[in-house]
């Protein structure tokens, strides 16, 4: 049971951290367009911002279930395979980033424009202010936003492992459920649990930090 439980964790911390990195690597570019071509942006753009919003907005209403399902086609072309820790990168990766996207851009609208005008009067690019002030000072809910995002990945994880992407989620399943031993339920959802906890403190400690 133990050599079970280790591996199944190890399966979903990478599928977590993985899913996360490159969500909001990706997660980043909406977010810029957006803050950019708001109404209140530095290139505000009414259409550019309603497709991207659009877009954001259609995505995070999926069923991540659906999703999984959907993204088959793509997760075989991309990874090979659609079951195992790695496909599963890639829903959980295209299911975060419209998340992701919301959250970075709320943080960077949450920015005191009294700071953004200055940078502009002393003739900073666009590219500047984002970087030197919009990321600068929007950090902490940022990295609050990323902390979110990966506990809201580790039900997606859970979900993943259902269909056979491995993890404490199919651990649940098949040994739990399907197996009818009540004690594999009970495990992972502990496992689950402290996973959770161990996040959401250091992103608590970071978020001191950097406030």
């Amino acid at each position: 049971m133990s050599e079970i439980l280790i591996e199944a964790t190890l399966d979903t911390i990478y599928m977590i951290v993985g899913s996360t990195f490159f969500s909001v690597i990706l997660g980043f570019i909406p977010a810029i367009i957006m803050t950019l071509t708001a109404s209140d942006g530095l290139r505000p753009n009414k259409v550019v911002y309603g497709i991207f919003d659009f877009l954001v907005n259609t995505f995070r209403s999926f069923p991540f279930v659906i999703l999984l399902v959907l993204v088959m086609p793509l997760t075989r072309a991309i990874v090979g395979t659609t079951i195992k820790p790695t496909a599963a990168l890639v829903p959980l990766t295209i299911g975060a980033i419209p998340f992701v996207a919301r959250v970075i851009e709320s943080a960077f609208r949450e920015v005191d424009h009294g700071l953004i005008e200055a940078a502009r009067s002393f003739g900073a690019s666009n590219f500047q202010i984002i970087y030197r002030v919009y990321f600068k000072e929007a950090l902490p809910s940022i990295v609050s936003g990323i902390v979110l995002t990966m506990i809201s990945l580790i039900g997606y994880s859970a979900i993943a492992g259902t269909l056979g992407a491995g993890g404490l989620g199919d651990v649940a399943i098949r040994f739990g459920y399907q197996g009818f031993k009540t004690e594999y339920m009970v495990v992972t959802s502990i496992v689950l649990i402290i996973i959770v906890q161990i996040i959401q403190s250091i992103g608590n400690f970071f978020y001191k930090k950097l406030s």
